[in-house]
């Protein structure tokens, strides 16, 4: 499998990278290689050939409620799951340096690819939730499939409508 990003290393430059958002910029700078320490998530990055950071994503395990999800899903979902295993897109940005390049978009789909990917062979996930910071994160993620989940404000895709965008034809 061959994916736009590899796992964060000391090996990539970290200071320069600045998507605008100081709660997105700090947790590059001061906490992803500590939370990746601790197997709490894994931080992918997208990076030039001088190991600049062009962009960023996390993913980790996470459930959520069977409740939330949306009524034509919880449906055909077994009666015993209360919780469902997905998987979480926690943070996702692009260096401002990078934006209106399609950037985000190249991430994203990364992230998609390489969750469904293991959702197949490795840990079970019936979804992708995305935890967006601001308007601009959900218009971002609505414009590719994601729907609001109303509890909690995270947003979620299928792991079905992921296959159909990666199945071959």
């Amino acid at each position: 499998m061959t994916y736009l990003t590899k796992p964060l290393d000391s090996s990539y430059i970290k200071k320069n990278f600045s998507c605008g958002i100081s709660l997105l910029d700090d947790y590059l700078h001061k906490q992803a290689k500590q939370d990746m320490k601790r197997k709490l998530t894994v931080c992918f990055v997208l990076a030039d050939e001088n190991h600049e950071i062009k962009g960023y994503y996390t993913l980790s395990n996470y459930t959520i409620p069977l409740d939330e999800i949306p009524e034509n899903l919880k449906t055909k979902m077994p009666k015993s799951y209360t919780n469902l295993p997905v998987t979480l897109l926690g943070r996702l940005a692009t260096d401002e340096r990078f934006k209106g390049l399609g950037y985000g978009k190249l991430l994203l789909l990364d992230a998609l690819k390489r969750s469904y990917d293991v959702s197949c062979k490795s840990i079970g996930s019936m979804a992708i939730v995305a935890d967006p910071i601001d308007t601009a994160a959900i218009s971002f993620y609505t414009k590719y499939g994601f729907i609001q989940l109303p509890e909690s404000g995270k947003m979620f895709v299928a792991m079905k409508t992921i296959e159909q965008l990666f199945s071959s034809k």
